[in-house]
Formats: structure tokens, sequence, C-alpha cells
């Protein structure tokens, strides 16, 4: 078996219970930091999720059967870390809620990632990413008055509220942990973290900054903080919002004479039609040559050219071989661990975390019945 490289997290082991993209990429962190990750699939658990499954080993294991459960208690008992994204109740009433497992190993953090959180009106109800904006007011806050507000992929609520809120509420539990010895149960609603991160713009609001949907400073009207499309097609970004930015971007594209006042809406029209027109004499990455540090331009990037930009080379691990998932900033304090290319280590794994052999032989015969985990690399397209 592969073990955690080094990292912050290093000797933390961390028990996933969790499917689909917010949980997973909160274990991949944690991975990255350097925790021993083991995803827990099968039945009820669903399967990992190849993209996000670099540095964790896994297992497969059957909660609808007693040797499950007896199992993944074996587990819990040696963790630091359940992570679990089922609708609330579901792991109680197969037996293996926060009562029980905290019984079992008091210093376990369990955390508990859904969309709406453990108590509410809405804490049963299914939903996605889309969901989780709509009723936070994201939603009401993108894209044209007039046209169907558009979701940024499932970046906010599920990568961003959902798996870094997770990530981040695990690493206080166990920050409290090594003052108290205790764990805790953190419940990590995605509802709750994209509120967190709404804060500043719900106080703006209904003000100048953004009086409405489709106006204000950042919606995509201000002439200054919005995309163009240039000669070839393709599109830049601007971001001048202060003046000095605003006024190197004015020099960059050429405009005569002294810029306008860009912060006064009554001259936005008028400028926007200038910028369009100036954009589209030149291609894309003729303007990113031009663009000095100052003037707040950048090309817009499609997923497969990211790696080939310059910065990217210069950060990001290159080759035809580096898998998506391993395209992650390398930073001092975030150490990834290698890809596993075991494949499932149920029996490894379980024998190790010492469950009695009787219970080993059965979970593992069960497991032809089981759905197993395809961890395949690169996933198929």
């Amino acid at each position: 078996m592969t073990g955690p490289g080094p990292g912050a997290l290093a000797g933390v082991r961390v028990v996933d219970l969790s499917r689909n993209a917010p949980g997973p990429y909160a274990s991949m962190l944690l991975a990255r930091l350097g925790a021993d990750v083991v995803t827990v699939a099968g039945g009820r658990t669903g399967e990992a999720l190849p993209e996000l499954s670099a540095g964790k080993r896994h297992l497969t294991l059957d909660l609808r059967s007693g040797d499950g459960i007896r199992a993944l208690e074996t587990l819990v008992v040696g963790a630091d870390v359940l992570l679990e994204s089922f609708r609330p109740g579901v792991l109680d009433r197969l037996g293996v809620g926060y009562e029980r497992l905290s019984a079992l190993n008091p210093r376990l953090v369990y955390c508990a990632l859904t969309g709406y959180g453990q108590h509410g009106p809405l804490r049963a109800a299914a939903g996605h990413d889309i969901n989780y904006l709509a009723v936070t007011g994201v939603l009401g806050c993108l894209g044209p008055a007039d046209e169907p507000a558009v979701p940024p992929i499932n970046l906010v609520a599920d990568m961003g509220g959902g798996g870094l809120w997770a990530a981040f509420g695990i690493l206080a539990a166990l920050h409290e942990r090594a003052r108290t010895g205790r764990g805790r149960f953190v419940d990590a609603s995605m509802v709750d973290g994209v509120l967190s991160m709404m804060g500043t713009w719900t106080t703006a609001w209904g003000t100048s900054i953004m009086p409405a949907r489709g106006e204000g400073l950042m919606s995509g009207k201000a002439p200054f903080y919005r995309c163009y499309r240039c000669a070839d097609g393709e599109w830049v970004a601007v971001g001048a919002i202060e003046p000095r930015f605003f006024l190197e971007l004015w020099r960059v594209v050429g405009l005569p004479g002294d810029p306008p006042d860009h912060l006064d809406p009554t001259h936005w029209p008028d400028l926007a039609a200038r910028l369009e027109a100036v954009f589209a004499t030149r291609g894309r990455d003729e303007w990113a040559a031009l663009a000095s540090d100052e003037c707040c331009l950048t090309l817009v990037l499609s997923p497969d050219e990211v790696r080939h930009h310059p910065h990217h080379r210069d950060r990001l691990p290159q080759g035809d071989d580096v898998a998506p998932a391993e395209l992650f900033p390398r930073v001092d304090w975030l150490t990834a661990n290698p890809w596993t290319a075991d494949g499932d280590e149920t029996e490894a794994i379980l024998r190790s975390s010492g469950l009695d052999e009787d219970t080993l032989t059965r979970v593992v015969a069960a497991l032809a019945s089981v759905p197993r985990p395809e961890l395949a690399w690169p996933p198929a397209r």
C-alpha cells in the first residue's frame, strides 16, 4: 500500500464515506496535506470519483449488512476524521451515526456534509449546486436582468461552500481537539458555506455597487469589468476597476484623448461601445502580448488551454501523462500524496485496522455482490 506523503496532516487518518463532488474534493485536499484518506465505496456509499481520488486508498463495504457495519466501526476506532454526505439521519438509521461512532472513538471529528444542514425545513430536501445558489441569493445576482441566471458550473456551492467549507471545519475541529482531547460534530452545510461567502454581496445588494441583477460594478455591465470579443472570435477579460488601472488600460488599447470618469454609469454605454470596437481590431493573443502588468487585461482560456499558459507552465506540473487532478498548485504547505494505482484495497486496509479474521472473511466474500469503485486513470471520455 502506498502510504501518505509528507505534509501538515501526516499521521491523520480520514475515513471518507462521501460521494459525488463536494466531499471527495474536501478529502482530496486533506490527502494533499498528507492525511491518510481511506474512501469507502459500495452499497449505500456510492462509488469513488477517479478525478478526485489522487492520494487516497480505497475499500468496498456493504453498510446494509452487519459485517459491513462492524468493519466500518473498526475503521473508525483508529480514525481521526469521518466524512459523510448522506442526508440527515441516514447513518443514524444504519446504527453508525455520530452518537454511536463518537462513543466508540471520543476523539473522532465527524463531518456531515449536506446541502441544507442538520436542521431546518429543507434538511431532508434533495438538491444540487444550482439549488443551493438559488436559496442563498447567488443566482439572484448573476446574469442580465431579462435572461435566465447561469450558474458558474458547480464551483460555488459544491466546491467552495461544500468541499472547502467542510475541509475548513475539519481542520478547525482537529486544532480544537489538540487542546481539548475530544472530537466534535461538524455540520458542514453547503448553503451555510455559500451564505458565508455572500456576506459582502448581501450588504451591497440595493446599493450603487449592485442595485439589482444585471446592474452594478461587477455584474458584467460595467465596461471596465467584463469580457470583450476579439477579432478572432476569442475573448479577453478586463478588470480595471481602480482609476490607475483603467488609465493604463486606456493607454494599452490606444484610445485617443483622456479617459472619462469610468465609474460614472452615465458614461458606460458610450465607453462600452468604444472598447467593443477597439478590442474587435486585434486577436486575443495579440491583446495579451500588448497587455502590461497594470491594466488588468487577461486571456479568457478554455480548460484545455490552461496548462499551456506561460504562468501555469512555470507553476504546474507538465507533460502529457499529467492527470487533470494533478494540475494543482504546488505551494510549499500543500504537498500532494502520490496517485494510488493499487485499486481497491479492502482486505489489506481492514486487516491492518484490526478487524477480526472471521468478519473479514465474510466481508471479502460478500464483495462479489457489491458494486466496486472504478479507479482507472485517466477517466474515460
